[in-house]
């Protein structure tokens, strides 16, 4: 890691690759995306991931109002609180998610986000429980056995979730999501250059989304290869969505001006060793 990067901004980095992390194993524990047109749920005109601000606020708005209507309903209530907590909204999405689990307590469905949703709250003991109680023994689902190394993760404790995520991949051989886990992980514990390799796996399978490739410019980034990383943000990306990861890449790498160090440290290394 570059001498630049404190130990400060060293902790702030990887609180947010914690969250990171977090987002991408829980982000396919239920199958709600699928189910998004069913029933009396309001149909969405595209990928909540491909959403700028004002759209996700409007879903957000139509699936509050079908919630309110039926709040008992599976489909409607993850579906809401899986938009509230990519609006930043954690902590309503843990009320919905706890209504809904209280009239569907063997969905599996519901548990899985239910367990989502503390952990996106920081309820992570709470968030193991819930997804256990989703599983099930004869037929494991790799999804959640990720989450949950995302879960211990968050705990701190590495070597217990790289193991459920060894064992998610003996479930689902090369999941890029898995192995975006397995390399997040390492960059928790600072070890930035087996996170690298883990992350150059995962982007480099052909269904990896660009939150793989977030994370593999993230840890690029914290490297010091500043033009590496910001070409992992844009690559086979709508510049609409290329300007959101290099947005967030900025976000990530900006906490004391770490952003302009490392520009100026690859900028000086091209000159010849030339620094402003």
């Amino acid at each position: 890691m570059p001498a630049s990067l404190t130990t400060t901004f060293t902790n702030r980095i990887l609180q947010g690759a914690a969250a990171s992390l977090i987002v991408l194993a829980l982000a396919g524990c239920s199958t709600t995306k699928d189910r998004m047109t069913t029933g009396s749920v309001p149909k969405l005109t595209k990928p909540v991931e491909e959403m700028d601000a004002t759209e996700l606020r409007s879903a957000t708005d139509r699936l509050g109002q079908a919630y309110e209507k039926n709040p008992r309903d599976p489909v409607t209530g993850v579906s809401y609180a899986n938009l509230l907590r990519m609006n930043g909204r954690d902590a309503q999405a843990l009320a919905v998610m706890q209504q809904v689990a209280i009239s569907n307590p063997a969905d599996r469905n519901v548990l899985a986000a239910y367990g989502k949703a503390q952990a996106a709250a920081g309820q992570f003991q709470q968030a193991l429980d819930t997804i256990g109680r989703a599983q099930t023994p004869d037929r494991p689902d790799w999804k959640l056995i990720s989450a949950e190394g995302a879960i211990l993760d968050q705990m701190g404790r590495a070597s217990d979730a790289r193991q459920r995520y060894r064992d998610a991949l003996d479930i689902q051989p090369n999941e890029p999501s898995i192995l975006s886990n397995l390399g997040m992980s390492y960059v928790l514990t600072g070890d930035l250059r087996t996170a690298e390799t883990y992350l150059r796996s995962a982007a480099g399978q052909p269904t990896a989304d660009s939150r793989v490739r977030q994370n593999l410019a993230l840890v690029v980034g914290l490297q010091g290869r500043f033009p590496e990383a910001e070409q992992i943000a844009r690559r086979e990306l709508s510049p609409q969505q290329a300007d959101a990861n290099v947005a967030y890449l900025r976000g990530m790498l900006s906490q004391q001006n770490s952003w302009q160090k490392l520009a100026a440290k690859d900028k000086g290394a091209a000159g010849g060793g030339n620094t402003n």
